[in-house]
């Protein structure tokens, strides 16, 4: 079960039911399946708690990630500031819902195993990213207009 809640935000916009599909078939890619994942979307003084508090980390974030994964099976809780998400966007010149899925999938991905800090790492988690955004577009074509 994948479960959706805020602190101190409005809920983004994103459709529950459509991005719990697509995050079912990004780890089905991966040969997982998900079990329970929390999303806690929040802005960013609760994330610069939670990363003081957990991660002894002081400092702003886009998500945050805690794996209690068991074996094939995807569990985890997910914070992601809403507020970064917009940063990042403004900063990268990218589309705000746009962002807000990468980092969404971002969260998963680590779940499935990838890794970004390392040597290469980053590259291929955005070539993970990008292939992930490619499934949802393709999940959600916008019409045509003729």
């Amino acid at each position: 079960m994948i479960t959706y809640s805020t602190e101190n935000v409005k809920f983004p916009n994103i459709k529950r039911r459509e991005t719990t599909a697509w995050i079912r078939r990004v780890a089905a890619t991966y040969g997982k399946k998900v079990g329970e994942v929390g999303y806690l979307f929040c802005d960013d003084e609760h994330i610069l708690d939670v990363n003081r508090e957990y991660l002894g980390h002081d400092y702003y974030t886009d998500i945050i990630t805690f794996d209690y994964c068991e074996g094939e099976v995807l569990n985890g809780d997910l914070v992601i500031s809403l507020d970064t998400v917009r940063s990042n966007a403004d900063l990268f010149k990218k589309d705000y819902d746009e962002e807000l899925h990468r980092v969404i999938i971002h969260g998963i991905l680590h779940l499935c195993g990838q890794n970004d800090k390392g040597p290469g790492e980053r590259e291929q988690m955005e070539a993970a990213e990008n292939a992930a955004l490619a499934l949802l577009a393709a999940q959600n074509p916008k019409p045509s207009i003729r």
